[in-house]
């Protein structure tokens, strides 16, 4: 296997690159909560309730049409800086294999798709408003777990193969598929199989996944990962994703975040009984608040990001500790994260801020280090 070192001059492009990302998610940051406030104290928010009133008649189809005016008015805003971030930034660091009709068409399938998501659960939202007023939130953050645990097993079915097309491996790379559903059973873990799914076709990175719950669960690998990783790297990177499974991560972050959601939800009950006084709404379910609920549930997710990253960075530091002991080499690790590095562009030394702030992985170049240190370590 051949040893790869980080490249300096992607390592410079990679800081370049992150720093631009970083300020073009502020500025969405910004804007979003600028909106949303404009929409409170201007009094437009009650004036697109009652029109919507007039012309719907009705509270389920209220709340449709007051949400698709409110978002859509924002994201025809915000789509130059979407285009820029999301097409002319990664072509421009040439990162991106994607032309503008696919990534036209990508942004079509992500509205099909996530509209009525989000659509059915701000309905359920606002019914568990007008029917439970003090105890919403209680309903709302039980009814997003169950949501997220549902999700999680269809997703993989339903909504990834509308993005992507995956293939089971084909005989080329039989001994490879072989290998890493022996790694699954070494792990205490059932597999459907493993895919390929064709990465290539939007972006230069690679990356390796364990996708779903229970019976959908695969393996899933990227064309670029096959093409340009060496099969003890692949082991490496998924020996890392099963790590979350052998760890309970993805019972344990389900727990987690429906608590943090509780929470959430309970502060934005809060706000909504200060805006009936603040900005005269009818009740806490009056879709004229919807620009404040989602003002709130923004700011919370914000403030409460660093902890989140803090708490995934430890379980990602314990997956990393077992991809090393079950795979028994520090050096393909090492291989494996470098690679990473050089082929995601990703800054692999990042200012302490930046990674205690916005990163859910430690960096790299600490990932790189530790598997290093597990190779002069080991005994054998």
């Amino acid at each position: 296997m051949t040893i790869q070192e980080l490249d300096p001059q992607r390592q410079e492009r990679a800081k370049a690159y992150g720093r631009i990302s970083r300020r073009l998610m502020l500025v969405s940051w910004m804007w979003s909560a600028v909106y949303a406030i404009f929409w409170l104290v201007i009094g437009w928010s009650a004036d697109l309730k009652t029109l919507m009133m007039a012309v719907t008649g009705n509270e389920w189809l209220l709340l449709a049409t007051f949400a698709a005016v409110f978002a859509g008015i924002s994201a025809i805003i915000e789509m130059p800086l979407n285009y820029y971030s999301g097409f002319v930034l990664p072509h421009r660091f040439e990162m991106s294999n994607q032309t503008l009709k696919d990534w036209i068409l990508d942004q079509g399938k992500g509205f099909l798709v996530g509209a009525p998501i989000g659509l059915f659960v701000l309905e359920l939202i606002y019914l568990f408003l007008r029917t439970f007023p003090e105890t919403w939130w209680l309903w709302a953050a039980g009814f997003m777990l169950v949501f997220s645990v549902i999700l999680g097993s269809l997703a993989p079915v339903l909504i990834m193969p509308i993005f992507n097309k995956f293939i089971p491996l084909e005989s080329e790379y039989a001994d490879l598929a072989e290998r890493l559903v022996r790694l699954a059973e070494r792990a205490n873990t059932r597999v459907k199989g493993v895919y390929k799914f064709d990465m290539s076709r939007r972006t230069k990175a690679a990356n390796a996944a364990l996708t779903g719950i229970g019976a959908s669960r695969r393996i899933i690998l990227g064309d670029t990962l096959l093409e340009e990783f060496e099969p003890d790297e692949i082991e490496a990177v998924l020996a890392h994703e099963l790590g979350h499974h052998v760890n309970k991560d993805i019972p344990t972050g389900i727990l987690i975040n429906g608590v943090t959601t509780l929470v959430g939800l309970y502060l934005a009950s809060l706000a909504l009984q200060a805006g009936i006084r603040l900005f005269g709404f009818e009740s806490t379910a009056d879709v004229a608040a919807l620009p404040l609920l989602i003002l709130v549930l923004g700011a919370y997710g914000l403030v409460t990001m660093p902890l989140g990253n803090a708490w995934s960075r430890w379980r990602e530091r314990k997956a990393d500790r077992y991809a090393l002991e079950a795979t028994g080499s520090g050096l393909a690790y090492a291989s494996a994260m470098t690679r990473l590095a050089n082929q995601n562009l990703a800054d692999a030394d990042p200012e302490p801020w930046v990674e205690f702030m916005l990163h859910s992985h430690p960096a790299l170049g600490k990932r790189i280090e530790m598997a290093k240190e597990y190779e002069r370590s080991d005994p054998q």
